[in-house]
This record gives structure tokens, sequence and C-alpha cells, in this order.
């Protein structure tokens, strides 16, 4: 089961750009927190069942956002 924090995580991620200019902006808005100590919980939580199960949709987007990003190498080519 999700606490509020996570909820409140996934809601920000899915519509961030309703809160401010920039997501860092909207993070330190609502969490009042660095936006690399969400991107830590977000990272965490988008591996979590209970996550998949509130927002299908939403965690199977971020994960191949991830996945992406963990092939694409610095020089924006794809590894291997």
């Amino acid at each position: 089961m999700l606490g509020e924090v996570e909820r409140r995580t996934l809601a920000v991620e899915a519509s961030w750009w309703r809160y401010a200019a920039t997501k860092d902006a909207a993070i330190r808005a609502v969490f009042d927190e660095a936006p690399a100590v969400y991107h830590r919980r977000l990272g965490r939580l988008i591996d979590d069942p209970a996550a998949a199960a509130h927002a299908p949709v939403l965690v199977r987007r971020l994960r191949r956002q991830r996945a992406l990003r963990l092939t694409v190498g610095s020089d924006g080519r794809i590894a291997g």
C-alpha cells in the first residue's frame, strides 16, 4: 500500500507542469526538498508493485524512460 508521500510523488510526476515553470520548482513547492531527494524516491517508487497498481500507465512510462536513459550513452548513442 502506498503512503501519502508516495501518492503525492506520483501525482506530481503525472502533472508537474501545472505547479510551476520548471519541474524542480514544482518539487520544491510541493515537497520542500531538493530535487535529488525526490528523484531518488521516485526511482525506488517505480519499482514498487503498489505504485504500478496505483498508476500503471505512469509507472510503465517512467520505467521505459529510465531504461532508455540507461541504454543511451552520454554522447547520445545507444550503448552496445
